[in-house]
């Protein structure tokens, strides 16, 4: 109930969504749990399963891309259909990509018999609830049906703290603050058509937005799995230093671990995994990552971002069966500035504004070598944040190194929540971005 009712402070009208979701994928789940451990391989179980799908995407699908399509469908015919603009519910592709996990597990019977309450606190938990990680059903049920966790635990509580102490200080000290930057510069093109950025100014640009989203999804991940563990609950870990990686491949074990794994197991695998030969892996790998971009949202940005971390990894699968390897001091820089570039793809409105602040920041719209932002970033800033992100460990490794916690630590805790807080009610860019996706 606190958890619905946390889904239902942002948009009560969305609330009805979200139960008949739950209830009608508890339902079906139910139905092909209990039809297979009765032995029946009927037709009607695929087509339960069937329709239970066709439920799921047919309600991401209109909430997320009906506008999308008709925008398409009138731009290639030539016709006038009125856009629906319907408001996106909160975390729909959270809870319905959670839920067809579901459903496909129970068609295979390597679910267990769950009851409602459970499986209803298993989509709303609230601190998964809105910008994931995308939970799985065998790694959450269990802590919910375990009495232990019912009952207070210091330590949990204490480490929960210190973890989401982290989170807010980096969201509303770090991410908001590149936020300013980053916008900026998108801001300047779209106001003014045409116009380029300086080669400085689109580097700041991308770069605020790199840095951005990765303290913004790291903050969460954070948040969420903090606010979990003070009642008992454990989250997977779902970001763990992705720009260290050395490879793309390494960034996707890295970076939203949970969409990676789910991508995996419900998309890359049914389609055929690598068990049909290279060329039908190669293809089955360009199209998880489509849909895995097409996931985040409706346009084409976000597919072309998809297509080029799909071409990336099929590159690095082609290099990897050769047994071609590249030193490290090559190997990470190259891996960065890939996803320091397709992130400028991610975040523009459209692929021309897209284009246009690579090509700045390769010099092809003039080497000016003048900031024309009114708020360039410090130097000290980028390098300190640079090296966090890059060298320094992350929350978890921190977290966990630790086995008890002082008064020192309690201090740090007090002073890093006052100073998140007294920035957040001054934050002019509050928001997560992945409540947008």
């Amino acid at each position: 109930m606190a958890s619905l009712f946390f889904y239902g402070y942002w948009s009560v009208n969305y609330l009805a969504l979200i139960i008949i979701s739950m209830v009608c994928n508890f339902s079906i789940g139910k139905s092909l749990y209990r039809t297979k451990q009765a032995g029946r391989q009927s037709l009607n179980r695929k087509l339960m399963l069937l329709l239970g799908l066709l439920f799921n995407v047919g309600l991401l699908a209109y909430y997320k891309y009906s506008d999308f399509i008709i925008a398409n469908v009138n731009h290639v015919f030539e016709t006038n259909t009125p856009l629906l603009n319907v408001l996106l519910p909160l975390a729909i592709s959270f809870f319905t990509f959670q839920q067809i996990a579901y459903l496909v597990d129970c068609y295979k019977a390597s679910t267990q018999e769950y009851n409602l309450l459970n499986y209803g606190l298993f989509v709303t938990f609230f601190p998964q609830l809105i910008a994931g990680p995308i939970v799985h059903h065998k790694e959450m049920m269990p802590q919910f049906n375990n009495i232990k966790n019912s009952r207070f635990n210091i330590g949990n509580v204490s480490k929960g703290v210190y973890i989401f102490a982290i989170g807010l200080f980096k969201k509303v000290a770090i991410a908001d603050t590149f936020a300013i930057w980053a916008n900026e510069g998108y801001d300047q093109i779209t106001r003014t058509a045409g116009n380029s950025l300086s080669i400085l100014d689109a580097w700041q640009t991308s770069l605020s937005y790199t840095f951005q989203l990765y303290y913004d999804f790291s903050a969460y991940s954070d948040m969420a799995i903090g606010a979990a563990l003070m009642f008992n609950i454990v989250l997977p870990i779902n970001f763990n230093s992705p720009y260290k990686a050395l490879n793309i491949q390494e960034f996707w074990h890295r970076w939203h671990i949970t969409l990676s794994r789910w991508l995996r197991d419900y998309v890359y695998i049914p389609l055929g995994g690598s068990y049909k030969g290279a060329t039908a892996t190669y293809i089955n790998l360009m199209l998880t990552f489509i849909i895995g971009g097409l996931w985040h949202g409706a346009a084409w940005t976000f597919i072309v971002w998809g297509l080029l971390h799909g071409c990336a990894i099929v590159i690095h699968r082609v290099w990897q069966n050769r047994g071609a390897s590249l030193p490290i001091f090559v190997a990470w820089p190259v891996t960065f500035m890939f996803i320091n570039i397709t992130w400028v793809v991610f975040r523009a409105e459209n692929m021309e504004i897209a284009i246009n602040v690579i090509q700045s920041m390769v010099g092809l719209n003039g080497v000016n070598l003048v900031y024309a932002q009114t708020t360039p970033i410090p130097l000290i800033v980028m390098v300190l944040c640079a090296y966090i992100a890059f060298r320094a460990k992350n929350t978890m490794e921190i977290a966990m190194s630790k086995q008890a916690y002082c008064i020192k630590d309690g201090a740090w805790v007090g002073v890093t929540l006052f100073l998140s807080i007294v920035l957040g009610i001054n934050s002019t860019s509050a928001e997560f971005l992945y409540f947008n996706f």
